[in-house]
């Protein structure tokens, strides 16, 4: 019986390391977390050693009963604003669907602007953050960090506005940055007929699982592109059921069509 209840304890305990840890991932707190987890086993162990060699009793007392409680609470100051990430994903998550609606507003914001900018022909590059971090295109570009909104990315990409020609950067529910360049993909099998825009598109989703909704300037189509790939000619139920899909993390294979 206490085998089985170790057993539990490990499994859980692994399960919790392995869900923080993908919350962390591309973030700023990944290089924290293992630094802290290096320096406090360090100073645990040097200073429980000395405390028993020296028989400093109440000194190792407050540590074994107090050092751990502390350090949750400098895990939370620390890690807050990764937590705060975590939570918004929980949220979003199917698990919670019974309670809570799935339908994003910020996909809706997004769907409204593509699709007034497809009927006018305004070609836009909308990206959306996920796992891993885009921080240095951010940095690169105009920061913003701005409620998304359909009415912003419209005036950001309309023709007069001196940050039409780069992309929108979203991050959770925030307009992050505009005007950012990304790098363009080298892929020989792309026809030589696709724009810069949606290079600059399938490049970002090259190097990142970032997710990105392209406008053509040409045509006005609409495509959606994820892990290199471009899914094109989407209409307003299609648009919305990818980026559903997409953004809430449920994973999709996307068919590959010619742009």
């Amino acid at each position: 019986m206490d085998l089985i209840r170790s057993l539990i304890e490990i499994i859980i305990i692994s399960i919790l390391f392995y869900y923080l840890l993908i919350s962390l991932r591309g973030t700023r707190g990944a290089g924290i977390l293992k630094g802290l987890i290096f320096i406090t086993v360090i100073t645990f162990l040097v200073v429980v050693m000395s405390t028993r060699f020296f028989k400093l009793s109440t000194l190792h007392y407050i540590l074994k009963e107090w050092f751990f409680l502390v350090l949750v609470f400098a895990l939370v100051v620390i890690f807050q604003q990764e937590l705060r990430r975590s939570l918004l994903r929980l949220g979003q998550s199917r698990l919670l669907n019974p309670f809570f609606s799935v339908k994003s507003e910020v996909i809706t914001e997004i769907i409204e602007a593509a699709l007034k900018l497809s009927k006018n022909r305004v070609g836009a590059l909308i990206t959306l953050e996920r796992e891993i971090s885009l921080k240095p295109y951010i940095e690169g570009g105009v920061q913003l960090n701005a409620q998304v909104s359909s009415e912003l990315l419209q005036t950001i990409f309309h023709p007069g506005s001196p940050l039409h020609d780069g992309a929108v950067i979203i991050r959770e529910d925030r307009i992050m940055a505009a005007g950012c360049l990304f790098p363009l993909t080298d892929n020989p099998e792309i026809s030589k007929s696709v724009g810069t825009r949606h290079r600059s598109g399938i490049g970002i989703t090259e190097e990142s699982d970032a997710l990105v909704v392209i406008v053509s300037e040409e045509t006005g189509r609409i495509s959606i592109g994820v892990k290199g790939q471009l899914t094109t000619e989407l209409d307003e139920t299609s648009l919305q059921n990818m980026l559903e899909g997409l953004y809430l993390k449920e994973e999709k294979v996307l068919t590959k069509n010619k742009t």
